[in-house]
């Protein structure tokens, strides 16, 4: 196991009585491709930012490795353990495709490009000349250019037409089976989902397991 939530407990700081997230517990492995899955409002996205260390559980631990990320601090989590991708995609919009990719860290930012689909006459134009899809594939390469072992995301197909999101659901799935990385992704997509090596269900505050292929 690589990623672990340990009894997490949450609620929003305005309402303190109000419990979104009730004693959450699950692992996850290096190589497996995860999708969250609940109505709107359920905590998906307060799971995953407590995931990424971008928020902190009124109790219980977020372990990475074994580790507490509390122990070496949420900002180093964030630096060197995970990386995100956001549904708007959240590329710096003055900046070209290859420049944005070079934001995510050392890797060759052009053979991402390459990797994920983007054309090569798309590598050097401004991020906003491109297509919902190719933002996409562009904020994936700019996670891919991390190091880190574990990829967050944020309904990365949420903006999508139906064939753009199954390339953006292949590339996810090839970065947890060929890359090697964990992937977590958050989801109202059926069709991500029913790609998924796990799918986790949270109801009601409480997260269940509902299919393992």
């Amino acid at each position: 196991m690589i990623l672990e939530a340990k009894n997490i407990i949450y609620s929003y700081k305005s309402k303190r009585d109000t419990m979104v997230l009730k004693n959450v517990s699950v692992s996850f492995e290096e190589g497996k491709f995860y999708a969250i899955v609940g109505s709107s409002g359920s905590g998906k996205t307060t799971f995953l930012s407590l995931l990424a260390g971008l928020d902190n559980p009124v109790s219980g631990k977020v372990k990475y490795e074994g580790e507490d990320i509390q122990k070496k601090g949420l900002n180093y989590h964030r630096r060197h353990h995970i990386s995100l991708v956001f549904q708007n995609y959240n590329l710096i919009d003055y900046l070209t495709a290859e420049e944005n990719v070079k934001l995510g860290g050392e890797n060759n930012a052009t053979k991402l490009l390459r990797e994920v689909g983007i054309p090569e006459e798309g590598w050097k134009r401004n991020v906003l000349q491109l297509s919902g899809g190719q933002q996409q594939r562009g904020a994936i390469a700019r996670a891919l250019a991390s190091e880190a072992k574990v990829l967050l995301a944020d309904e990365p197909s949420g903006n999508l037409d139906e064939d753009t999101a199954e390339e953006i659901i292949e590339l996810l799935k090839k970065t947890a089976h060929e890359l090697g990385k964990c992937v977590i992704v958050v989801t109202h997509s059926k069709q991500l989902a029913d790609e998924a090596d796990e799918v986790l269900e949270i109801q009601e505050g409480k997260l269940h397991k509902m299919t393992t292929k």
